[in-house]
């Protein structure tokens, strides 16, 4: 394999611990709170981060300058999680994953306006496609209830949390000052860690640990090791070797990938109606495919 094919087989990876996250999120819905599921979490990552970055010898006293950006990242960070386990609560994991897919059309909002990044015509189009895809789904390919605008209570809570993460990442980009990429995310981890810490920290002591069912362990290892370090590993490879605008489009893709999550876990298919607009999500993977760049 070239090292290009190397990094679409690491996206296609990526895409599918993402979307695993959407299908495992909607089954520990009714078991535990978003915010102690997602202290928790952040707790477990940043110790595992912190050690990945030590272990690689990636911690130098840059690092601890200007704590207060962590604290900015972090809550971005740790809003879009939050609202992605509450909206799951209520939304189907689909639906969820095609409200991620506006992502490429809010960082491209984001980006123009903090980087005045500008976006090409291609990937407009792919942005434009990707977002009518999204919209079918998300409104089950009802006419009245689009034009009535009908957004289910999930979506609408977790389509708040996809602005702070499409706000997240040209604000990175803003704020970091050449830390090493491990450390730096650490930073913003542990922060996060605290963040969620203050908030719901009497809920995640008051918890019944002992008695939770075995998915919401499964769910809490899966977001810590792989929806966490490992899909921050895999971006990092493949960005190394993708123009950005390529990294970007598996986006579109994670829709396809919650199907297939959840046709493996048991759970059914969607209507056969909002195919089409999963269908429309792919293609937009597709259009992004072209290089417009070339790669570092």
């Amino acid at each position: 394999m070239t090292e290009a094919q190397k990094g679409h087989a690491a996206m296609l990876g990526y895409a599918a611990v993402v979307a695993g996250s959407f299908s495992l999120g909607s089954m520990v819905g009714p078991h535990i709170e978003p915010s102690v599921l997602n202290a928790v979490r952040f707790v477990l990552a940043a110790a595992l981060l912190w050690g990945m970055a030590l272990a690689t010898g990636g911690v130098s006293r840059r690092v601890a300058a200007a704590p207060w950006r962590y604290f900015v990242l972090a809550g971005l960070f740790a809003l879009y999680f939050v609202t992605m386990f509450e909206g799951l609560k209520t939304a189907e994991p689909v639906s969820m994953a095609a409200v991620f897919t506006l992502n490429p059309a809010l960082t491209a909002v984001f980006g123009y306006l903090l980087l005045r990044q500008v976006t090409t015509a291609r990937m407009a189009l792919a942005i434009v496609v990707g977002g009518l895809g999204a919209l079918w789904v998300i409104f089950r390919a009802d006419l009245g209830a689009l034009l009535a605008f009908e957004v289910g209570r999930g979506e609408a809570i977790y389509f708040w949390g996809c602005i702070a993460h499409a706000l997240y990442a040209p604000l990175l980009r803003k704020l970091s000052r050449g830390e090493p990429a491990l450390a730096f995310n650490a930073g913003i981890v542990t922060a996060g860690a605290v963040i969620l810490c203050l908030w719901a920290g009497p809920r995640v002591l008051a918890t019944d640990w002992a008695a939770m069912p075995p998915v919401v362990w499964v769910t809490l290892l899966y977001v810590t090791l792989l929806a966490t370090a490992l899909s921050f590993t895999i971006l990092r490879y493949a960005a190394l070797r993708l123009p950005s605008a390529k990294v970007m489009a598996y986006t579109y893709i994670v829709p396809s990938w919650v199907i297939l999550w959840e046709l493996a876990l048991g759970r059914g298919v969607p209507s056969a109606l909002v195919l089409p607009g999963v269908a429309l999500t792919a293609l937009s993977l597709l259009l992004l495919l072209k290089d417009e760049e070339a790669p570092a």
